[in-house]
């Protein structure tokens, strides 16, 4: 295999900001076939419910269904995948979900209220969602991680039915993914897939009942049809491609931050994998380590496009400019291999997840650290936040105003609601003024 030529960049170039956007310029142009074919789908099952969705999966999994009672999975089944889990992979996914638990257990908004002097009770009622739709891929991929990190912090959160869906091309399914269902409570499985899955969870039909929300990966379809659907139901996130930023001293084994890079750059072709280094013969060292490591990866071929479409190596003067080249970037995953990565955190503001010290390896996060692995992409980081209980949870304002109360607060909403001549608002509130 030929030398990888990777981008590189120097902070100190004057017109480094503009290469640096070019490097992380994403087009995410909406396809207007798919956008058109999807929405035709989500019509089709709004409108004919259980029928279109055998004929779509039927159609495109090459399944033989007749009737919609087909699709469910029974408890029994998800319980035999578990049971049957060979002892290290039971052993793994037991730990992994464990982990999750405890770290989203830390999660939980709680209610609060406080009482004014006049005795006005303001305060914040905190309500699981009722019924959470989770998509889980199917056929060549299968994420049980995904499960874990989407289905355990909805059930902390106290949602009362987790409904997943998975595709299963020619009725294949796979165990991992039905062990992990089962471990992370999981209380309805059906094997549909696509933009008919989530037509499905969004409306409803008279077998798949109808969420508040929908969470978890899909291909461009599944990601058009949450799009489309947004409105009627809550969706977690629009996801881009996987990242990787690494921020390391030079002192890190230059194999170890290879690897790191690979890590996410074996996704697919789109994905982006960047390190940051002040010491230039370090990002030298990691290049030689990139091109005697690649060869021997499984999915070379799909390392190699990522890093010579999208991956860089990036040269700064110190760590601080580090920092600010990382807080421009706002990666999904963050590395700080360096010898204080606490301080260096200080001056980190935008990441959705960051992965501290040498020892700490960003694939540790996808699977079993216990911080969820559904994080925002394409510099989404600047203004979200990992998946977490929380977006399983709602508030709500509580306001009992006592007479005393409703005496202050009537006269100040009168007189603003005056200003906005929305008398019947000002009468409203005049009302519960006392006389005198």
């Amino acid at each position: 295999m030929p030398c990888l030529n990777l981008t590189k960049l120097d902070a100190a170039s004057p017109d480094f900001n503009q290469q640096l956007q070019q490097l992380l310029a994403w087009d995410e142009s909406d396809d207007l076939d798919i956008h058109q074919r999807v929405l035709d789908i989500i019509t089709d099952v709004r409108n004919n419910g259980d029928k279109a969705v055998i004929d779509y999966t039927n159609r495109f999994d090459q399944r033989h269904i007749t009737q919609a009672g087909e699709f469910e999975l029974s408890q029994e089944t998800l319980k035999s995948a578990w049971e049957s889990l060979p002892t290290d992979q039971a052993q793994a996914l037991q730990m992994a979900a464990d982990r999750v638990r405890a770290y989203a257990e830390h999660q939980k908004m709680q209610s609060w209220q406080y009482t004014e002097a006049d005795g006005t009770v303001l305060g914040q009622k905190i309500t699981p969602l009722d019924r959470v739709g989770l998509y889980v891929p199917g056929g060549k991929a299968s994420y049980p991680s995904s499960v874990l990190m989407n289905a355990i912090p909805a059930k902390v959160a106290g949602v009362d039915q987790l409904i997943m869906v998975v595709p299963t091309p020619q009725g294949e399914t796979n165990q991992l993914v039905l062990a992990a269902a089962f471990l992370a409570g999981v209380d309805r499985v059906f094997t549909v897939g696509g933009a008919q899955a989530i037509a499905a969870l969004a409306y409803g039909t008279e077998t798949i009942p109808a969420v508040a929300k929908i969470v978890g990966p899909g291909n461009i379809y599944v990601a058009t049809a949450k799009k489309l659907v947004f409105g009627q139901v809550g969706i977690d996130m629009i996801a881009g491609p996987s990242e990787i930023l690494i921020i390391c001293d030079g002192k890190t084994n230059p194999d170890w931050i290879a690897m790191d890079l690979f890590s996410q750059a074996e996704h697919d072709e789109n994905a982006q994998a960047i390190l940051i280094s002040d010491d230039s013969d370090y990002l030298e060292a990691v290049e030689q380590s990139i091109n005697k490591l690649l060869p021997g990866m499984e999915r070379a071929e799909i390392i190699k496009a990522s890093l010579s479409a999208r991956g860089a190596l990036i040269k700064v003067d110190n760590l601080k400019q580090a920092a600010h080249v990382a807080n421009i970037i706002a990666p999904e995953h963050l590395e700080l291999s360096v010898e204080d990565p606490v301080a260096l955190s200080e001056h980190i503001r935008h990441a959705g997840a960051i992965f501290m010290g040498r020892y700490t390896a960003e694939a540790l996060g996808d699977y079993c650290a216990g911080p969820n692995h559904v994080l925002p992409t394409s510099g989404t980081a600047r203004f979200s936040s990992p998946l977490g209980v929380y977006d399983f949870q709602k508030r709500s304002s509580l306001i009992n105003c006592s007479q005393a109360g409703a005496d202050t607060l009537g006269k100040t909403a009168s007189v603003l609601a005056r200003g906005e001549s929305l008398t019947a608002h000002a009468r409203s509130a005049e009302f519960r003024i006392k006389s005198g």
